[in-house]
């Protein structure tokens, strides 16, 4: 037994509103500057739906994953290695702009610049590509809302899997939201195939990252992730994909995704799994037996065996703690409520997805019946191959007994809780119903529905002694090349000429500080740093502004003859020497 640890992450699919906010946050926070234009690290898609690039999915075009060769020995999808080896200079089995978008901006300038005129003045499309006029025709949610619409759905390579009598119906049933990042995968696809081993996994916590010092730009991984999620910088000439925000989590923030999330249905936390058994969960030759290999390979971080093993491992005892603590582990493995996205792919991916129930309510609504009743959501479910059959192809490998089992016990906890909000005597046999007690339903329902921050967030820091070896890995990540993220690449002699922004694990312990402070502004640091998420609204944070000059200084030091001495410009007191400010 190996025991590595692995920050993971779930999303509660019945919370997710649509609204991109986490897309919108990713954006600006990681691949805002150029060549990254067409570029989502985190985004949201509709399904039924085509995806972000387009019918992603489709492996048998694309190639992406894990297949399994004549011998059972796992194989890449793409093929051998030598193949990839041969075929290194021309690697066409990947998604063109035309599957991403062309990304484009708008001619504003000609609104206030047009001279006068009969028609008002337009703002024609731009391409972000090429600088020229341009047709919009796609993005990367375009087919927002519009699920089950036939001109856009007939591509989806998950909706081409399920029946016939399936495709006649579901539009006029369902539709939901499915955000997406990198998987940060067990066994990454990606990682195998790049010939310059750009590619890594962290061994502290399973990050999978891109080394932009030997990235040489084959592309290789874009053909290898079945997920689509690693992107190619038109401009640096490297691969780039979704760091799962590793600056932040080594000081124990969430991720931006997460923290910016409106609907509150991302969960971060830490698993243990067995590295020795990934390889053989992963070559398991019964598609549909994926599930159950996979959750086979993470560990009961209670375990005393597995304790004793992760800390003769060198897993910190604080991150043993976490696992316990780990909202995902039960999630996935007491509740078994989470379910991977394709484990068919092969790749033991590591961000998990709980299943959304209300199309299966809606339709009960619908036909005039109690929605919350037990009886009437068993039915529904047991009965209606819609949306369960299609929630399969893309969480259990086609097979619809688990996602049957997720949405019996989620149906379960909402008529459990619902006798209970209403006054009601609880009824014990509403979760024997699904093999739980009401101990462990009502702690899954404050998990799913009313968890605070710090149990919907449980990330262990990283500790001093991993410190110089993460601060070497932070300057391997996209995020400083090319002078990092935002507006940040400009210099004195156009774009592309500033400096690189430095990923100091400093800078986001005084984000973290911030972000949790119990004042406005936190006495702690020697410049006031306002927390505005704390403010109540009502006059001006202490701090935000400058003592205008005509106030009162109440905290003025006297001089040498006892007289009152007027604070510098901008009123900062004297260091710590005596002599000088510190500016604000």
């Amino acid at each position: 037994m190996k025991v590595m640890a692995q920050m993971s992450m779930v999303m509660n699919l019945d919370k997710c509103i649509g609204c991109h906010t986490c897309s919108v946050t990713c954006k600006q926070a990681w691949t805002n500057r150029t060549g990254m234009e067409y570029v989502w690290f985190n985004n949201v898609e509709t399904r039924p739906g085509q995806g972000y690039p387009r019918t992603y999915e489709d492996q048998e075009r694309w190639q992406g994953g894990w297949t399994l060769n004549r011998r059972g020995r796992l194989q890449l999808k793409a093929g051998s290695r030598a193949k990839n080896l041969l075929t290194i200079f021309a690697s066409p089995k990947m998604p063109s702009m035309d599957q991403y978008y062309e990304p484009w901006t708008y001619d504003y300038e000609n609104l206030t610049s047009a001279p006068l005129q009969e028609h008002t003045p337009v703002a024609r499309p731009l391409s972000l590509i090429t600088g020229e006029p341009t047709k919009v025709r796609w993005s990367a949610n375009w087919d927002d809302d519009l699920g089950g619409a036939p001109e856009l759905t007939k591509d989806d390579p998950v909706l081409a899997k399920v029946s016939a009598d399936v495709k006649l119906e579901f539009e006029k049933t369902f539709m939901f939201y499915l955000p997406r990042i990198c998987e940060h995968c067990l066994n990454p696809s990606c990682a195998a195939s790049c010939p310059s081993g750009a590619i890594y996994k962290r061994s502290e916590d399973g990050i999978v990252l891109v080394d932009q010092d030997r990235c040489r730009g084959w592309r290789k991984c874009v053909t290898g992730c079945p997920y689509k999620k690693v992107y190619f910088n038109h401009r640096t000439g490297k691969a780039e994909k979704c760091t799962f925000c590793f600056p932040r989590i080594e000081v124990g923030i969430p991720t931006v995704c997460s923290e910016t999330c409106v609907g509150r249905l991302r969960y971060i936390g830490l698993v243990l799994y067995d590295a020795d058994r990934v390889l053989a969960a992963a070559s398991e030759p019964d598609e549909t037996k994926l599930l159950a290999a996979q959750r086979s390979v993470f560990l009961d971080p209670f375990d005393a065996e597995v304790i004793r093993e992760a800390e003769r491992s060198g897993i910190p005892r604080d991150w043993i703690d976490a696992a316990q603590r780990s909202p995902i582990w039960k999630l996935i493995s007491t509740y078994e409520v989470a379910l991977p996205l394709h484990p068919e792919y092969r790749t033991m991916p590591m961000v998990w997805y709980i299943p959304p129930l209300s199309p299966v309510v809606d339709v009960v609504r619908d036909t005039g019946e109690d929605a919350e009743e037990r009886g009437n959501l068993f039915a529904a479910i047991e009965a209606l191959r819609i949306p369960v059959e299609y929630l399969a192809g893309l969480f259990t490998a086609g097979d619809t007994a688990p996602v049957t089992a997720v949405l019996r016990k989620l149906a379960a906890m909402r008529s459990y809780m619902r006798d209970l909000s209403m006054g009601r005597e609880s009824d014990a046999s509403i979760p024997a119903s699904v093999g739980m007690d009401e101990g462990t339903m009502r702690e899954m329902y404050r998990l799913l529905a009313i968890a605070k921050y710090d149990e919907r967030y449980v990330i262990p820091t990283a500790h001093e002694e991993q410190a110089h070896g993460l601060e070497e890995l932070a300057t391997e990540c996209s995020l400083d090349y090319e002078g990092g993220p935002g507006m940040n690449e400009w210099g004195p002699f156009g774009e592309g000429s500033g400096g690189t922004t430095p990923i100091a694990v400093e800078n986001f312990h005084m984000l973290q500080q911030r972000q949790t402070t119990d004042t406005v502004a936190d006495p702690a640091t020697r410049k006031a740093r306002v927390n505005l998420l704390n403010w109540d609204g009502k006059g001006a944070p202490e701090g935000m502004f400058p003592p205008r000059p005509d106030e009162a200084r109440p905290h003025e030091p006297e001089g040498p003859s006892g007289e009152t001495q007027p604070l510098p410009a901008g009123g900062s007191e004297p260091g710590p020497t005596g002599s000088g400010t510190e500016p604000r």
